[in-house]
């Protein structure tokens, strides 16, 4: 599970050795049984004397990989990608994150999700889940369902739970802007998937990755990955071969001509209700920019378009 206690003990490192042995796995893996070609467009576009972040579409399960080994191979700087924390509800799979160099985001889904799966030694229902998502965003809930109005007087009152709620999420987002200020002092890149989500066509950006780039005063580089998802078309972490190519566009600094005129100049805690209320509308613009350079960057058949939306429920999160 993804708690306090386990992001406190994440420590980035410049090389981390999980993914460097890792590398060697992929490397045979991309050679046998079927060749898979690795393209690299733009890469000189990937800063190399500072960190920045590297904001991607996510077509499949594994396309970061690619990218991945090819900066490994070439003896670029590595990545510390963010990743679900409902990955850390395996142990195995923690286990293989905390030693590829990951960055673990909890989102307020998560955390209430978890909360009433401790609790109630199950999963939410969708409108338990909605409820408690609801209560945590400081919304009017008029109709709790039953075992969240039992869970609520137990724990003196729904706004009492609520307030609890939010100050251990914030305490988590603390630890993880620790984490990324340890990446950038250790020359990590930090790779970003801003959809949230798997999908082939690409969809609308979360705010985060802006939030958390204005916040440090770093670049973000937009990056089209094309032909990846017929690589790993399902969930086999063993490649299928094919050919892979990667498109880099130019950095997004701050203060450029593309973001700098949304920037938010004042001090704003990154993933707060606050900020997001105050500053709301220039974190969506930025993002839409962001997501408008990736869009330029894939073949047509990635292009933005509609496509099912993830599920609505706690199952996004357990």
């Amino acid at each position: 599970m993804l708690d306090l206690a386990r992001l406190q003990a994440i420590h980035l490192v410049a090389r981390p050795p999980g993914q460097r042995l890792f590398a060697k796995l992929l490397a045979l893996d991309y050679r046998f049984p079927r060749r898979t070609e690795i393209v690299v467009e733009g890469l000189e576009r990937i800063p190399q004397d500072r960190s920045v972040f590297l904001a991607m579409n996510h077509t499949d399960r594994y396309n970061y990989w690619p990218l991945q080994y090819q900066m490994h191979r070439l003896g670029l700087r590595y990545t510390a990608t963010w990743v679900k924390g409902k990955y850390y509800q395996n142990p195995l799979m923690a286990w293989f994150m905390d030693r590829t160099g990951n960055i673990p985001l909890p989102s307020r889904g998560y955390v209430v999700a978890v909360a009433f799966q401790q609790r109630r030694g199950r999963a939410p229902d969708g409108a338990e889940y909605r409820a408690l998502r609801d209560l945590v965003d400081g919304q009017d809930v008029q109709a709790l369902p039953p075992a969240v109005a039992t869970w609520m007087a137990e724990e003196g009152g729904a706004e009492a739970w609520a307030e609890g709620q939010r100050r251990r999420f914030t305490t988590m987002m603390d630890e993880v802007m620790r984490i990324h200020r340890e990446a950038m002092a250790e020359g990590l890149h930090v790779l970003v998937f801003p959809e949230g989500t798997r999908r082939k066509r690409l969809g609308p950006g979360h705010a985060g990755l802006l939030q958390v780039a204005w916040h440090l005063g770093a670049a973000v580089v937009p990056i089209g990955c094309n032909g990846s998802d017929r690589v790993y078309p399902g969930n086999s972490p063993s490649a299928k071969g094919g050919r892979i190519v990667y498109r880099v566009g130019p950095p997004l600094e701050p203060d450029g001509p593309e973001l700098g005129p949304h920037r938010v100049k004042e001090p704003y805690t990154p993933f707060t209700l606050e900020a997001a209320a105050r500053h709301g509308q220039a974190f969506q613009a930025g993002t839409a920019v962001i997501m408008g350079h990736i869009a330029a960057l894939l073949d047509p058949e990635y292009a933005p378009g509609a496509e099912p939306g993830p599920e609505a429920g706690s199952e996004r999160f357990l």
